[in-house]
């Protein structure tokens, strides 16, 4: 590593690897080599070029499969940024060899998948830290903190808004991509998530859902669009909307209503804040930047949940976004596809059993001729 960088790190560091190295594994690279808490040791891919050229670009070690990296003694942590239906199997595989794990969203595509891997990283006594960048933001935080501390009065509604553009280019790109075994889902599982849970950070948990979804315009296995009307625990309702399928593509927009107030927040930025006594400026700055470029990603968000589990591991605590966080989204996105596929029924989330939220969904389809 170069020295320059070297400067930059606590005396305190926690040596690091990505498995992976994707579209999403260099994001955790750069979070890492940023770190004060962290540093890179190797990364990792069954594809040698990829991981050359990013053990090239950080001056760490490549190696070409996960039993190589998992034995380095120099790597405490690693970054879980394979394909979605694959993180529990490597996260088990991690926690088994004492690894602590950072894995990418969403946690894992099934319900029993989720349970394994959080019981292995217990039973090994790792610590486990799940991915959603959203909540690093701080007017996002803002937020949250304005509703759980009853600015906004009686919660009303609290929605979510994923306008988001995929080119079919995008889904070729990948032979997991878009499909029930690797992927779990289509633009809520892979992209929704993070607006998914988002919402339910800020609202609390949903009592009940109704949906749809449907493949409207790409031709692929899950769904490009999708709908749901949501009450909430508390008592409030609220929308989610998840697609990948317009053009150009839109920023995230989140919307929470109370009666004595209201927040909107576009791009994990605040646009409006009508709260009683309270000004605060909106900057119009769109934090988040990848309505119509995963490429377009930046650091900054994966480099707080890297520090925060390097710190969690120097100060034996439980990371800010620990495994059992990351259920709760992929929970509902379940309950979605299970709701479509019984013609927009009501699940009862208290009620419905894990086994028959981990069964696949089959959407209708209507996409375009074209495909």
């Amino acid at each position: 590593m170069p020295a320059s960088k070297t400067t930059k790190k606590s005396q305190e560091t926690i040596g690091w690897g990505v498995i992976g190295c994707g579209n999403i594994g260099p994001t955790h690279a750069a979070a890492i080599e940023d770190a004060s808490s962290a540093r890179l040791v190797a990364v990792c891919d069954v594809i040698k070029e990829k991981a050359d050229a990013l053990a090239e670009k950080y001056k760490c070690k490549a190696v070409y499969s996960i039993e190589e990296l998992l034995a380095l003694d120099d790597i405490q942590a690693v970054s879980v940024c394979t394909p979605s239906g694959m993180h529990s199997a490597h996260t088990i595989q991690a926690a088994k060899a004492g690894k602590h794990v950072l894995c990418e969203k969403p946690l894992d595509i099934k319900m029993a998948a989720m349970e394994r891997m959080i019981d292995a990283c217990e039973e090994a006594g790792v610590k486990l830290a799940c991915v959603f960048q959203m909540r690093t933001e701080a007017d996002n935080r803002r937020v949250r903190e304005a509703v759980r501390g009853g600015k906004l009065g009686k919660l009303v509604l609290g929605d979510i808004y994923q306008k988001y553009f995929r080119s079919h280019e995008y889904y070729a790109s990948g032979d997991w991509r878009a499909t029930w075994a690797l992927d779990g889902g289509g633009a809520l599982m892979n992209q929704g998530v993070h607006g998914i849970d988002l919402l339910l950070w800020i609202m609390g948990d949903v009592a009940r859902v109704s949906a749809y979804a449907r493949r409207l315009v790409r031709n692929i296995e899950v769904e490009d669009t999708a709908v749901a009307n949501v009450e909430f625990v508390n008592g409030a309702l609220g929308n989610i909307v998840g697609t990948t399928s317009v053009t150009p593509g839109y920023s995230a927009r989140l919307e929470i209503h109370g009666d004595a107030g209201s927040i909107r927040a576009e791009g994990g930025s605040i646009v409006d804040w009508s709260v009683p006594g309270e000004e605060v400026e909106a900057t119009g700055e769109d934090k988040q930047g990848t309505a119509s470029d995963p490429l377009a990603l930046t650091a900054t968000g994966h480099k707080r949940h890297v520090e925060d589990l390097a710190r969690a591991i120097i100060e034996d605590r439980e990371p800010e976004i620990p495994g059992r966080d990351g259920v709760r989204a992929v929970k509902l996105i379940r309950a979605i596809y299970l709701s479509s596929r019984e013609g927009g029924a009501s699940i009862d989330m208290a009620a419905v059993s894990n086994e028959d939220l981990d069964e696949d969904g089959i959407y209708p389809t209507v996409y375009a001729e074209q495909w």
